[in-house]
């Protein structure tokens, strides 16, 4: 599969000031096939490692951190010269904490060395007296495959290329195939494995049971990485996610969980689950100011998934929806949309979300991004529904420069409001510009 975050890895190898590069995201976005795709292709050799399991590993990261004692073991571990022209990847590397402890070291003593790490954090985030390597490497998130990243993947390279220019008027001619695509893309969503099995075979339910698995093993991680009450309240978090979202109101709260429940005993839980890469957090601003980060309010927010073929699996979604008109934009009062909208800003266009509401008011703008120097409101409708009340008294009071709807409806530039296909969010930096 074709990823966009291929020519980043190209260009941090020709960076002239390189230093290891840790690639985070949640378990099989597709770390390890880029990885190693990009090390065939750019590199001599390629010396891959991984830390799961491994007790020869074990051993050579939990002596010392003497480098060249380090590098004299993984030759003879991996069988390959470790120089400039090897591409070194410890994938899994938070099984042993103390070999991401140690990039700090490498970049100290042997930065000619290209170094790739990758891995979910969730359990280096729990592993007391590691220190990370601040300042010692560059860091690059990962995420499941983007609706352009699928619309290559399926075979519509064409398609994908009207968006990335931007060509709203071929988009129009061929609206009910973005549509019909972007119903299967919030049904599949961008997990790698998904993708492929939809490709192959193209059968939903076998593409279903590979999310449903992929579920399972998030929540065996827990387990796995914490004990007792720590991980039911993990489990517990993210298995809420979907009703939060199904309700008119998305904003977390602490006692739908459970009766009694406070947010210093859950606070943790939903940290550690968005810096492991599975959960996305969205926090209220009240007020649309620069930067959004210095307006927004830690103890109000709302909680995405990473993926919403994740979201459309766990909240049970039937795939004869694919067939019954825009009913699946609809679905659980629109949150598929939303989360669909999320994913697509934070990885096909690198923006921090956040969203606007005022104390004691129910109106409510569904994203606020900041790009092109200004804050940019963002309105999801579902379907073709395309009233923006909220969008209309938002852009009276503070006269943004921009304004944007997206829905099901084909592109246009009104007056006050640019509406943009929900297929084609990610033209929006580009019709800014």
């Amino acid at each position: 599969m074709k990823r966009n975050v291929m020519q980043q890895l190209i260009d941090w190898k020709q960076d002239s000031q390189r230093k290891p590069l840790l690639i985070q995201g949640a378990r099989q976005v597709g770390k390890t096939w880029l990885m190693r795709s990009f090390g065939k292709e750019h590199f001599q050799n390629v010396a891959y490692l991984s830390m799961d399991q491994n007790p020869r590993l074990q051993a050579i990261f939990t002596q010392d951190f003497d480098i060249d004692r380090i590098i004299e073991a993984l030759k003879i571990e991996s069988q390959l010269p470790i120089d400039e022209n090897t591409l070194l990847i410890f994938d899994e590397i938070q099984e042993i904490p103390l070999a991401l402890q140690s990039l700090k070291y490498f970049q100290e003593q042997h930065p000619e060395l290209p170094i790739l790490a990758a891995g979910s954090l969730l359990g280096v985030a729990l592993h007391s007296g590691i220190s990370f390597p601040v300042g010692k490497i560059h860091l690059m998130d990962m995420y499941p495959l983007s609706f352009l990243e699928f619309l290559d993947a399926v075979g519509n390279e064409e398609l994908a290329l009207l968006i990335r220019n931007a060509d709203f008027q071929m988009m129009k001619v061929f609206r009910d195939k973005f549509i019909l695509l972007l119903k299967q893309y919030f049904y599949l969503g961008g997990m790698p494995e998904v993708v492929q099995e939809y490709i192959k075979n193209r059968d939903y339910k076998k593409a279903r049971k590979i999310q449903k698995d992929l579920i399972r093993l998030y929540e065996y991680d827990f387990s796995k990485h914490t004990s007792g009450i720590i991980s039911e309240r993990l489990r517990l978090v993210y298995n809420s996610i979907p009703a939060h979202l199904g309700q008119e109101n998305k904003k977390f709260i602490y006692g739908h969980l459970r009766s009694g429940a406070r947010s210093k005993d859950y606070e943790d839980a939903i940290q550690w689950l968005v810096d492991c890469g599975l959960a996305i957090r969205v926090s209220r601003v009240s007020k649309p100011g620069l930067p959004l980060s210095g307006y927004a309010e830690p103890t109000a927010f709302k909680l995405f998934l990473n993926d919403v073929g994740l979201l459309s699996a766990m909240c049970d979604l039937d795939a004869r929806t694919l067939l019954e008109g825009s009913k699946m934009f609809e679905e659980y009062k629109g949150s598929l949309t939303e989360q669909y909208i999320l994913t697509q800003l934070v990885s096909e266009l690198g923006l921090n979300p956040f969203y606007y509401s005022e104390e004691r008011s129910t109106g409510e703008i569904d994203f606020l991004v900041q790009l092109a120097g200004s804050v940019i409101p963002i309105e999801v409708k579902a379907a073709e529904n395309l009233q923006a009340k909220s969008l209309k008294a938002y852009a009276e009071k503070y006269k943004p420069n921009n304004v944007i709807r997206t829905s099901l409806s084909d592109y246009r530039k009104e007056d006050w409001l640019i509406n943009l296909p929900l297929y084609a969010i990610s033209s929006l930096r580009r019709i800014l510009q």
